[in-house]
């Protein structure tokens, strides 16, 4: 008894079209989904369900002006704008024993780093002599007898750094 061994075929493996793979692959996940649903709520079933404690937003303190630029120089310019108005101007010193500031001590103030004050001085220095005839910002300073053409100066040096992308 010689048995021929008998062949077997694997049956082919039936191709899906694409609308037939999408519906296999949406129940997969779909079950995928509910058992992760189940898991949560398992593992978070031991929580208490006291209702949230109420959420304040902090208030931005006084001291803190808003950038109003999108480059830093500009930004800091402007800050130190803001500065002089909340602090006050002074004609002689860096900074007075009333707390009032110079353009450069306003600048100082608000300035990251040695560099950036010093950018923000030369243009601000820039400004002022498109506009008066000065060899310093001290100087120039000194000669005002009120804040609002040390305002206007820093106004037109903000733009002049912000038109540069400084």
């Amino acid at each position: 008894m010689n048995a021929a061994p008998t062949e077997t075929k694997a049956a082919a493996p039936v191709e899906l079209d694409l609308d037939a793979r999408l519906a296999e692959v949406g129940a997969i996940m779909t079950a995928r989904l509910d058992q992760a649903g189940l898991t949560v709520d398992v593992n978070s079933a031991h929580i208490a369900t006291d209702p949230l404690p109420e959420i304040t937003i902090p208030q931005l303190p006084q001291t803190a002006i808003p950038a109003s630029y999108g480059t830093p120089i500009a930004d800091l310019l402007h800050r130190a704008q803001a500065r002089l108005q909340a602090d006050g101007w002074s004609r002689e010193a860096a900074v007075d024993q009333e707390g009032r500031r110079c353009p450069i001590g306003a600048i100082r103030r608000e300035a990251a780093s040695r560099w950036q004050a010093d950018d923000a001085c030369v243009l601000l220095l820039e400004a002022i002599q498109r506009h008066w005839q000065t060899e310093t910002i001290p100087s120039w300073n000194a000669q005002q007898t009120s804040v609002a053409p040390v305002l206007l100066a820093f106004e037109r040096a903000a733009e002049l750094a912000h038109h540069r992308g400084l």
